[in-house]
C-alpha cells in the first residue's frame, strides 16, 4: 500500500482537476497543466477532494500510484503558486543578464553563452542572481539545473554558478613551502 498514494489529495477553491482520454488536466488560476496518466492509477474527484486508486494489485502499480499522487500534488499547487528556483552567479567577470527573452551569460569562456528558455518558463536576473520561475515544478528543476551545469562551481575559489543555499565544499588549495 501506497502511503502518499492512500492520503487525499486538497483541491482548492478554483481549480478543476479532471481526466479524460488517459490524459490528467488540472486547471487553475495561473495555467493549465496536462500530464499522461496511466490506466492502471484510477483518480475520483469528490468535492474538494482527489483520491487515487489502483486497478490491480502488483509492484508496479502501488509505485505508480504514490508517483501519481505526488504529480497531482505538484500539479494542483503549481497551477496556483509559482514554482521558482534561484541561482547565483559568483566569479570576477560572470554575470548573468535577460536580453529580451534569451539569457546571456558571462562564464570565463571566450565567447558568451546564449540560452533561449522553454516559452511557459520566466526567467529574470539581478545583480549576480538568476531567478527561474513556472507552473510546472519538473521543467522549473529541470531548467535550473541545465543552467547551473553550463558552468558547475569549482572547488578552490567557489566560481561558477550554484543553487542559493548550496554550500560549496572548499579544498585547500597548494601550500607555500
Amino acid at each position: 500500500m501506497s502511503r502518499i498514494g492512500k492520503k487525499p489529495v486538497a483541491i482548492p477553491k478554483g481549480t478543476e482537476v479532471s481526466v479524460s482520454g488517459g490524459l490528467l488536466k488540472v486547471k487553475g488560476p495561473l495555467g493549465e497543466l496536462v500530464r499522461p496518466i496511466r490506466s492502471e492509477v484510477l483518480l475520483s474527484v469528490e468535492g474538494d477532494k482527489a483520491k487515487l486508486s489502483i486497478a490491480k494489485e502488483n509492484i508496479l502499480t502501488r509505485a505508480l500510484w504514490g508517483t501519481f499522487a505526488s504529480h497531482l500534488k505538484n500539479m494542483i499547487s503549481g497551477v496556483n503558486k509559482l514554482y521558482e528556483k534561484k541561482l547565483i552567479v559568483e566569479g570576477i567577470g560572470f554575470k548573468a543578464e535577460v536580453k529580451g527573452s534569451d539569457l546571456v551569460l558571462s562564464l570565463g569562456f571566450s565567447h558568451p553563452v546564449k540560452v533561449s528558455p522553454p516559452k511557459d518558463i520566466k526567467v529574470t536576473s539581478e545583480k549576480g542572481a538568476i531567478t527561474i520561475s513556472g507552473i510546472d515544478k519538473e521543467k522549473v528543476g529541470q531548467w535550473a539545473a541545465y543552467i547551473r551545469g553550463l558552468k558547475k562551481p569549482e572547488p578552490y575559489k567557489g566560481k561558477g554558478i550554484r543553487y542559493e543555499g548550496e554550500v560549496i565544499k572548499r579544498k585547500q588549495g597548494k601550500k607555500t613551502a
